[in-house]
């Protein structure tokens, strides 16, 4: 059969110009798929509740410290944090906001029992108000206020040490309540068992804190700086990977680098320093955490009144531990 070579070349030629539109159009797909985060527009309805929110939950005749963080995800839909007043910061995945209300579920976390945790608000003369709905039920109400930013301007520089812990008694010292473990012996502070949680009289701002401490296998303890942002003491496996929850860890928000610990019944040592929301944790003379912010309260805290000095408060209530040395040098500006 004898081909036509002219109408081959048109074939082609059409074949390829087919191809080609085919693929603009494809390419043009793919661009409509691709966003830049730097056209994000923050819906005007929502603008006003995305950001940090330092809460006071009113239970069981008290006033308990709350935390949340409402974000905005892709172009409308908001996401965030939360953080009750015990356990760690938990990922909310959708927070429902209609008509001005918002809404949003997590699961429990060291609650007693099973189910969900719903938390529902509004923004009334610029403070967050509503209820927490626990898993089983119980309804407790809230007022929340905008988290200050805490941005310090200035360097600042190391004024006169404080020795908290004098190496006798505890004297300096008041405790959380009547359960009352702690005690000095041979110049160390010793918690002996899960009992009442120990806190410094005096409060502070911007500070370094060196701390000497010891923690027995399966240890569990820890160092809140302010009163309101943990620093874990942990029994944490060196073949772990490192984690907020773990050695020298700010508890549910800030990962150190790596684990470094001594060990066990074994002396460790904490360099911290807080400048604002801006910490740096020395873990046994290695930096494992450098000049990150903390984002907000974590569990446990004595309140979340973030613009304001707080003490410093060891954690006693989850099993015994050491401590031989705690100075603090307040930062001065």
């Amino acid at each position: 059969m004898k081909i036509n070579k002219l109408n081959t070349f048109t074939v082609c030629a059409a074949l390829a110009l087919g191809t080609l539109a085919s693929c603009n159009s494809q390419n043009k797909e793919d661009k409509d798929e691709v966003h830049n985060a730097a056209t994000q527009v923050i819906p005007e309805e929502a603008k006003d509740i995305i950001g940090r929110w330092d809460l006071t939950v009113e239970k069981d005749g008290k006033q308990v410290p709350s935390w949340l963080e409402v974000k905005l995800s892709g172009f409308s839909t908001l996401v965030g944090y939360y953080v009750a007043d015990a356990g760690s910061a938990r990922p909310v995945s959708h927070i429902k906001f209609e008509n001005g209300k918002f809404s949003f579920e997590v699961p429990t976390q060291w609650e007693d029992g099973t189910g969900l945790i719903k938390v529902e608000g509004s923004l009334e003369g610029g403070k967050l108000k509503g209820k927490i709905i626990s898993n089983k039920g119980n309804e407790y109400t809230y007022e929340g206020e905008k988290a200050p930013y805490l941005v310090r301007t200035a360097e600042g520089k190391l004024g006169t040490p404080i020795e908290l812990f004098n190496g006798k008694d505890l004297t300096g010292w008041k405790t959380s309540s009547d359960d009352n473990q702690w005690e000095v012996k041979d110049g160390i502070l010793i918690n002996k068992k899960a009992g009442a949680n120990l806190i410094s009289d005096q409060t502070f701002e911007d500070f370094k804190l060196e701390v000497e401490f010891k923690y027995a296998k399966d240890g569990n303890s820890g160092i809140y700086l302010r009163g309101r942002y943990e620093v874990q003491i942990e029994d944490s496996p060196l073949d772990r990977h490192p984690g907020s929850l773990y050695f020298s860890g700010v508890y549910g928000f800030l990962t150190p680098s790596e684990i470094v610990t001594n060990g066990p019944d074994q002396w460790n040592k904490y360099e911290i320093t807080l400048k604002g929301r801006m910490v740096t944790v020395v873990a046994n003379g290695k930096t494992v955490i450098s000049n990150q912010e903390i984002p907000g309260i974590t569990g446990g805290a004595l309140n979340s009144k973030e613009g304001e000095p707080g003490p410093i408060y060891l954690q006693g209530d989850h099993t015994g531990v050491e401590f031989r040395k705690i100075k603090i040098t307040p930062i001065q500006y």
